[in-house]
């Protein structure tokens, strides 16, 4: 660093410098290398582009006029630097991968036609619920939706352990025979 200040006089005093080149990297380093492996894609390239682009900042700090802030140039430079390392290599900034690469990675998602009778069936099965009588419908729900135990159910309704098994029973069976008709 020391190398390029020499050539460059009217720089402030080397003190000041130090300084601010200092607290650049500092506030600046991780984002600005973050910055550059957006672009580039490769980690290591990104370290490298980064580090580049403190070596131009100090080597060229006495061409900064101050129209923005240090950071603002920093960036500049760095972006500079991103593109002049993406049109020597294009292929650099993406590894392409055969349609088998995807083999191994199947969604998880059933396709839209299976998404379709899903749905369709969901429907059916909230109509057919919605047809029960209220009683019924809430105690089946309790005991498969909340998966309550028959004596909690019975508790919380304020019923007869005896009356939420043959509600539940009767829910079942209803929407069973509902369902198969349907």
């Amino acid at each position: 660093m020391s190398a390029c200040l020499s050539l460059n006089p009217p720089a402030p005093a080397l003190p000041d410098l130090n300084r601010l080149f200092r607290g650049l990297v500092q506030q600046h380093g991780e984002r600005l290398r973050r910055f550059v492996a957006r672009h580039v894609g490769n980690p290591s390239e990104a370290e490298e582009l980064a580090q580049q682009a403190f070596v131009e900042a100090a080597c060229t700090y006495a061409s900064f006029r101050g129209d923005s802030q240090a950071s603002t140039w920093l960036y500049g430079i760095a972006l500079n630097l991103v593109r002049n390392h993406l049109s020597r290599a294009p292929s650099r900034r993406y590894e392409f991968d055969g349609e088998d690469a995807l083999a191994d990675h199947a969604c998880s998602r059933p396709d839209p036609s299976q998404q379709l009778a899903l749905t369709q069936r969901m429907r059916l099965l909230q109509a057919e619920l919605d047809g029960l009588v209220p009683e019924v419908r809430e105690v089946l729900l309790l005991v498969s939706l909340d998966e309550l135990s028959y004596e909690q159910a019975a508790a919380r309704l304020d019923i007869p352990v005896g009356t939420v098994r043959s509600r539940v029973s009767r829910a079942r069976a209803q929407l069973r025979q509902r369902l198969l008709a349907a």
